[in-house]
């Protein structure tokens, strides 16, 4: 595949999803520069101008004018694939418009996460899960969506010991960044000097789609039980979580660890945004911190696309721990880049 095959746009580019995909998009190997998709309040301004991530924008990207398009416009752009950051409740027909004018979406909003035949997919955990977009309607794209931010991570920390386990019972408490909140949340100082314990819908996107990814789907969901706190702490990134597993079964410390440590199943795919390893166990008493160890994942590419786990502690049947990703990466921006990658290396993209 020559780069430049696919020339990708993004949907909300203004807003801070929409930054990290312009971030993770920029001189991507395999697709092209992205086209920058705003709304018509923000077109005309350029990336630059908008920009709000602690890391520098793209120098390749930055002095871009974000522009207004609709769906019907976007292949007259030379638009053949599309990143969405739309905010839920307006990306469900702007997706859905995509997507029937033969447009593959890879979305990071929560619109289609529950509808039937939009595959859920965290690739280490459920790369199986793409071919359930072969139920989409007939002339429509493909439509993949990634998971909750905070579901993401617990998926993906879960997955390595998920089976050793079978647990019966997953009780989380989150410590969720202001960044999950979108741009306002961080200009206002929301959460400064405070703690939120409450999330609007938080709790139960958590519970539902971390046992969709884990177990994909059906009856073996009502074997687990997933209990979720959700709180906002004044962090600029990165969600922790404090994980319980009441587990029907005794591996042993030893084995949990190794299961961690050897868990890299993309190990020979050459996704170039894919961490390796994906999880990371830390063995300090007091990690992983927000501050130190959001940005995990390792090659550069692959920045905040790990997860961390540390603080094991294993008294059966309860294995008690900290995991730790990067909200608008991992959970956000390059999970969907990511399962876009994984599409094409299936051969589920094709360039028109």
């Amino acid at each position: 595949m020559r780069r430049g095959e696919f020339r990708p746009a993004i949907l909300g580019a203004s807003g801070y999803i929409g930054q990290h995909f312009a971030r993770l998009l920029a001189r991507h190997p395999t697709f092209a520069d992205p086209i920058l998709v705003t709304s018509e309040r923000s077109a005309g301004r350029r990336l630059e101008d908008v920009w709000a991530l602690t890391e520098a924008a793209p120098s390749v990207l930055a002095r871009q004018r974000l522009r207004a398009a609709s769906p019907r416009t976007l292949a007259a752009l030379g638009v053949n694939l599309v990143f969405s950051a739309l905010p839920s409740g307006v990306a469900r027909s702007t997706e859905t418009a995509v997507v029937t004018r033969g447009i593959p979406v890879f979305t990071n909003a929560a619109d289609h996460r529950g509808d039937l035949g939009v595959p859920l997919v965290v690739p280490e955990v459920n790369p199986g899960e793409l071919r359930r977009s072969a139920r989409r309607p007939r002339g429509s794209a493909l439509l993949v969506a990634n998971p909750n931010c905070t579901a993401t991570g617990l998926a993906l920390g879960l997955a390595p010991v998920w089976n050793l386990l079978a647990p019966r019972e997953v009780h989380v408490s989150t410590y969720q960044a202001l960044s999950g909140a979108g741009l306002p949340g961080l200009a206002a100082g929301h959460g400064l000097d405070n703690v939120v314990p409450y999330i609007d819908g938080e709790e139960e996107k958590v519970a539902g789609e971390s046992l969709r990814i884990l177990h994909g789907g059906g009856a073996a969901t009502a074997r687990t039980r997933v209990l979720v706190h959700a709180a906002r702490v004044p962090v600029r990134d990165g969600h922790l979580e404090a994980v319980t597993i009441v587990a029907r079964r005794r591996p042993t410390l030893d084995q949990l660890r190794r299961a961690w440590r050897g868990f890299d199943p993309l190990a020979e795919r050459a996704l170039p945004t894919s961490p390796h390893p994906p999880v990371v166990v830390r063995d300090e008493a007091d990690r992983p911190q927000t501050r130190l160890d959001r940005w995990a994942g390792t090659p550069a590419r692959a920045r905040g696309m790990a997860a961390v786990v540390g603080r094991v502690r294993w008294e059966p049947p309860y294995l008690r721990l900290f995991l730790l990703s990067h909200n608008a990466v991992r959970g956000g921006a390059g999970g969907s880049v990511l399962n876009a990658e994984l599409a094409l290396a299936d051969g589920m993209l094709a360039a028109r």
